[in-house]
């Protein structure tokens, strides 16, 4: 019967959100939405061939990234979808030599991975012509390195569950700028505003909360009004992102508003911190976060990871991280962790990187 058909706003997913800064909500997602989505992909991602395109669905299709861009948007163009069960190395090498794909959408470690075990087993990437990343930052050496073995681009984009997942992007072209997340996607408007007053939008080049308002944008948790209404100013949601833009319209991410260390009655993007420690030498991993002292003033701390499992040299490191950082910014201790906590899309567990350096320090005072 006609009734039974699916209208443009009925809910066609329900996805939830990674739960990285707290409780995973509902996220309802309509038939209106996913269009939107991979509508706006199509555009942004040019020239796609009816018929003749290869997409690499390596990222887990309960993941929004994965479901929009991956299959969806592969299965509009009419494209072969490699459909891989699970984000390992070999799987993926091996389905690369049986075809190679056209498009690949993935998170950065997986790039990275590729590039190394490619190398090594000398399996050629050549023809990959658009590689897009997400998720989490992407290192311009990684963009060197992926593009001198494919020949194509990688570029890295922006989005939330509640936005489909897009919201910017990289062009696909040689105009991308690195290290930026890009500009909004067609028929999107991004403001960014002061998050004390969010009525005003922040001068050029100043940070500010992202927020959003598109077609491809979500209308509310499940079953969670409160969150809802705080989710939304004026009819923009508010992603909880802080980003700065260029004179270009560029923009770049600085760090999660729920994220940021206040310390001294300053703001500390661990971000900032986590990208001049990552440089070190001996440092393979890296997470800055905020504990809260006895006299309940935030500090600076950072999850380290090291090549040879060892504290480094304290004194030293923090010596070097002054060179490039406002003494404010350097961590106040360093913990060396085995490994970080990350989701199933890689992007690091902060709330838990915490909680384990809570227990740390928690434990040390104890003794």
């Amino acid at each position: 019967p006609e009734g039974a058909r699916p209208r443009p706003g009925d809910v066609a997913l329900l996805l939830y959100t990674s739960g990285t800064t707290g409780t995973p909500k509902g996220v309802p997602l309509t038939h209106a939405n996913l269009i939107a989505t991979t509508t706006q992909a199509h555009e942004w991602v040019t020239p796609l061939v009816p018929g003749e395109e290869v997409f690499m669905a390596c990222l887990p299709l309960f993941h929004v990234f994965g479901c929009s861009l991956s299959m969806n948007a592969g299965l509009v163009a009419g494209a072969m979808i490699h459909l891989i069960p699970k984000p390992e190395t070999g799987l993926i090498l091996d389905a690369i030599t049986r075809r190679p794909p056209t498009t690949m959408i993935a998170v950065p470690p997986i790039f990275d991975r590729l590039v190394t075990a490619a190398k090594e087993r000398g399996v050629s990437l050549a023809g990959i012509r658009t590689g897009i990343a997400g998720a989490m930052p992407l290192r311009p050496e990684l963009v060197t390195a992926w593009e001198a073995a494919t020949g194509g681009l990688l570029i890295e984009g922006y989005g939330l569950s509640e936005c489909s997942p897009i919201v910017a992007g990289n062009p696909v072209n040689e105009t991308r700028a690195a290290g930026s997340i890009g500009v909004p996607f067609p028929d999107t408007e991004v403001r960014l505003a002061d998050p004390e007053n969010l009525a005003r939008d922040v001068d050029l080049g100043q940070p500010g909360e992202i927020l959003v308002k598109g077609p491809q944008v979500f209308s509310g948790y499940r079953n969670r009004p409160e969150e809802t209404a705080a989710s939304f100013f004026d009819g923009w949601f508010r992603t909880g992102d802080i980003a700065t833009a260029d004179e270009h319209g560029f923009l770049r991410i600085v760090d999660r508003l729920k994220e940021v260390v206040i310390t001294g009655g300053f703001n500390v993007y661990p971000s900032e911190v986590e990208n001049v420690i990552r440089d070190q030498e001996g440092i393979s991993d890296i997470a800055v976060v905020g504990l809260v002292d006895e006299l309940g003033t935030e500090e600076v701390v950072a999850a380290i990871v090291t090549t040879d499992g060892l504290l480094p040299d304290v004194a030293k490191l923090r010596r070097l991280l002054k060179e490039k950082l406002t003494a404010y910014k350097v961590p106040r201790r360093f913990h060396v962790l085995s490994e970080l906590p990350r989701n199933e899309m890689g992007k690091v567990l902060r709330r838990e990187v915490k909680a384990r350096l809570q227990d740390l320090e928690r434990r040390r005072s104890d003794r």
